[in-house]
């Protein structure tokens, strides 16, 4: 076991990857000097720019170069800063990476692992600050991956860069600091949850940094005077996801709460909620942003923001219900 923070972890698995696949390439804006946040630190010293490329400021141009590369026989890691920017590049993305194995019958495909950045980054506002992944899930041809911590990030980003097809690679905003335990040997396959705490009562259903929330929420009510043993489940990866073990788990507790940042209308929540009501598992209920952009004064960003109270007050009312 190595101490490392999230974006530690992601380039520990990218320079390891890069180092036993030349085909590996990584380009975006600031990936020279090591990203915005690091999660490329010193991967230029190592490669040189030739396989760690600094990008002019046009996603679009990125994003179909990164397609490019990918027919061609490459595997580019495309860096696009934040989620936000991802919208400049939609249509490579989703007309372009998604669809061409399709469209061609397996005669090409687009290995490419696009890092796109989610969540809110505090006192950045309504264009920095988005979590789309719901945007990302909708479109067929697409894997779509969100971890939670730095083993996460390590072994997921090593998984994304296995897998053949695009991923789209959503790692927190506000994760990138955060430490834990990181070990080499441990495969975090794609598809796979994680039950990150056991319970009988309620299960908590959650991705990225909501996992966080809904781990303290279950500590808060374990701890109250009407306690509640709430089961976490970390999905890990949105599409595709988990639905054995959150299904299990739902018949098992008779409840689901599904907690996510992004805008509760029509977030990805929403698909989970349909398959447990669909599969009779239990009683559902979702917990989401209200649908307002997020505000730059920290008391507007703080009324868009989920938190751990929030979730218990929404448990408690499932309990009842």
């Amino acid at each position: 076991m190595t101490v490392m923070s999230y974006a530690e972890a992601a380039v520990a698995a990218l320079s390891e990857a890069m180092q036993h696949d030349p085909a590996i390439v990584v380009l975006g804006e600031d990936v020279g000097r090591g990203g915005i946040f690091a999660q490329y630190k010193g991967l230029l010293e190592r490669f040189g720019p030739a396989r760690v490329i600094d990008t002019p400021i046009s996603e679009s141009t990125i994003m179909g170069a990164a397609v490019g590369m990918a027919l061609t026989g490459l595997k580019p890691v495309v860096e696009l800063r934040v989620m936000d920017f991802a919208l400049c590049a939609m249509d490579e993305i989703i007309n372009q990476a998604a669809k061409n194995r399709f469209m061609f019958g397996g005669q090409g495909r687009v290995p490419v692992v696009i890092r796109m950045p989610i969540g809110i980054w505090s006192s950045s506002a309504a264009q920095h600050s988005q979590s789309l992944e719901a945007w990302f899930a909708h479109v067929p041809g697409l894997v779509v991956v969100a971890p939670s911590c730095a083993q996460d990030n390590y072994g997921l980003l090593k998984s994304a860069l296995a897998c053949g097809d695009p991923v789209a690679y959503l790692e927190h905003k506000e994760l990138w600091g955060q430490a834990g335990e990181v070990a080499a040997a441990t495969a975090v396959p794609i598809g796979k949850a994680a039950v990150r705490r056991a319970g009988k009562d309620l299960t908590l259903i959650s991705w990225s940094k909501a996992v966080q929330w809904s781990l303290e929420a279950a500590t808060l009510l374990a701890a109250a005077d009407e306690p509640l043993d709430v089961e976490v489940i970390d999905l890990r990866t949105l599409w595709p996801w988990d639905r054995d073990t959150v299904l299990d788990s739902v018949r098992r507790t008779g409840r689901a709460l599904i907690v996510h940042e992004a805008v509760q209308v029509a977030g990805f929540g929403a698909e989970i909620a349909a398959v447990i009501a669909e599969e009779g598992a239990g009683r559902v209920r979702r917990l989401g942003a209200p649908r307002a952009p997020v505000g730059y004064a920290p008391v507007l960003e703080a009324q868009t923001r989920v938190t751990p109270q929030g979730i218990v007050e929404a448990a408690r009312a499932l309990m009842k219900s």
